[in-house]
């Protein structure tokens, strides 16, 4: 077995250990850092010019922000989520363009976007782990 087929497994097995024993508070910070790393691998996929590559991780990127998006409960959220619903959306359309226009800095745009949601979840007080709804 060569080292990266070994690389590989491992984080698959320990991503699948995290995902069974993470509240539900982690396991959306998981999709997030997902979406992020998925992002950073597309913008690399892309400056290599290796098309394939750049289009499966945007891919990917979107359907793990399509994933957040799906979490959301407008009834619940009202307002906050409903906007945090619209900027999923327009992440999710930004991510498209980058993948048809080839533009990195639109990669960047939807990473910054990204991290500043994250860092706001990343907020939330421990007490409030269980409760919160996105």
């Amino acid at each position: 077995m060569n080292a990266s087929v070994a690389m590989k497994q491992y984080r698959q097995n320990h991503v699948q250990g995290g995902v069974e024993t993470a509240s539900p508070h982690r396991l959306v910070q998981m999709l997030m850092e997902g979406a992020l790393e998925k992002i950073l691998a597309a913008k690399g996929f892309m400056a290599a010019n290796n098309i394939a590559a750049k289009g499966e991780n945007i891919s990917w990127a979107i359907s793990i922000i399509d994933s957040l998006r799906s979490c959301l409960n407008v009834e619940v959220g009202g307002e906050f989520a409903q906007n945090l619903y619209s900027l999923y959306d327009y992440m999710e359309q930004q991510l498209l363009q980058a993948n048809i226009k080839n533009d990195p800095k639109i990669l960047d745009e939807v990473g910054q976007l990204m991290i500043q949601i994250k860092s706001g979840w990343d907020a939330i007080p421990q007490e409030h782990h269980s409760t919160s709804s996105e």
